[in-house]
């Protein structure tokens, strides 16, 4: 399969962004699902992503997580500080109110989904990117494409991605190296 996708478009497209929603299954984990002894479901989740979802929010473009009822996701959440947490199964209906509180248009929204239930959202954003291991209607939408696998740092790819093409990265460089996150 082929993930050929227009590079200077993507950047143009990402220029305009501010906000990212990401799915979590498949996006900001691998979709495995563990369970211990107890029953409890379990998560990996890479330490890089928080780190991109904090550089963009460090740069002034909000993130929010659009995802399934999850007390693992939601711990993960507040953990790396995202606050625009939402739990249900009806994506559009949440990405339409939350369009309408930040009073933004689809063109300044990037979504980040790998799977046919990400559709609906990914086909009215400005910019729909999806991992690398995405689920083939998740890639076909896609604006861009990752190279990195869900759940293997794709926030923290788009995140420099982003950040690059609004001339923002080498400015976060400069201010988390320089005195410290």
């Amino acid at each position: 399969m082929s993930f050929d996708k227009n590079w200077d478009d993507a950047v143009e497209r990402a220029k305009k962004i501010k906000l990212v929603i990401f799915d979590v299954h498949g996006v900001l984990t691998d979709n495995t699902v563990i369970y211990n002894d107890d029953g409890s479901r379990l998560r990996a989740f890479c330490h890089e992503d928080g780190f991109g979802s904090n550089a963009l929010m460090f740069c002034g473009v909000e993130v929010a997580i659009i995802t399934r009822k999850s007390k693992t996701v939601a711990a993960r959440m507040a953990d790396i500080g995202v606050k625009r947490f939402y739990q249900t199964k009806e994506k559009i209906v949440q990405y339409e109110k939350l369009m309408e509180e930040l009073g933004i248009t689809d063109e300044e929204v990037c979504y980040v989904g790998d799977e046919v239930i990400d559709l609906g959202v990914m086909q009215r954003v400005g910019f729909a990117v999806a991992p690398s291991d995405g689920k083939r209607q998740a890639i076909e939408a896609a604006h861009w494409v990752t190279e990195k696998a869900g759940g293997k740092g794709v926030a923290r790819e788009l995140a420099e991605m982003i950040l690059v093409a609004q001339g923002k990265w080498d400015g976060f460089c400069e201010k988390v190296s320089s005195k410290g996150w």
